[in-house]
């Protein structure tokens, strides 16, 4: 499961104000995912990327990696229904995640391709987010077990198949 445990959203602000906000929370930080873009210079302040400002106000950024809207969406999707909210602490990005939404097209009758960008539109980014950086944290499956035909079999091996089965039933 994931645990949803605190929401905090705000714009325009330096680096430095996050690490500070982070920084107040009483949680052990292991990983603080950021976007791909992330790794830009400021055109303002000394020329450090948000990345080196990040390792300079202790943080640890790992960036998340790029993708295209869909493919985050659909990733949220498949993980929403291992989450947990604090729903109290998440109250804000919950109304917001519930909010989002694609415009309808009413001459073509569907629903556009598009998210409508509004203000649900920083935290959908940020759960998108959530869910892609989960995606590169998860073990990586196992392997499926080696399918073969019977044609491509020996009889010994069919044997010792049966015998394996039979242990466990």
């Amino acid at each position: 499961e994931i645990r949803i445990i605190d929401y905090y959203e705000n714009n325009g602000q330096p680096v430095s104000h996050y690490a500070k906000v982070l920084h107040a929370k009483p949680y052990d930080y292991d990983t603080d995912w950021v976007p791909h873009d992330a790794k830009v210079r400021e055109w303002a302040g000394d020329g450090r990327t948000r990345v080196e400002a990040m390792v300079a106000l202790g943080l640890k950024p790992r960036l998340v990696p790029a993708h295209t809207i869909m493919d985050g969406i659909n990733a949220a999707r498949v993980l929403f229904g291992r989450m947990i909210f604090d729903a109290e602490a998440c109250r804000d990005g919950l109304e917001a995640l519930r909010q989002y939404r694609a415009d309808y097209d009413d001459k073509a009758r569907v629903f556009r391709n598009a998210p409508k960008h509004d203000w649900t539109s920083h935290a959908a980014d940020a759960f998108r987010y959530l869910a892609m950086a989960w995606r590169e944290m998860a073990p990586e499956p196992k392997p499926a077990p080696e399918f073969r035909t019977l044609d491509t079999i020996t009889f010994d091996e069919m044997i010792k198949r049966q015998e394996r089965r039979e242990q466990f039933v």
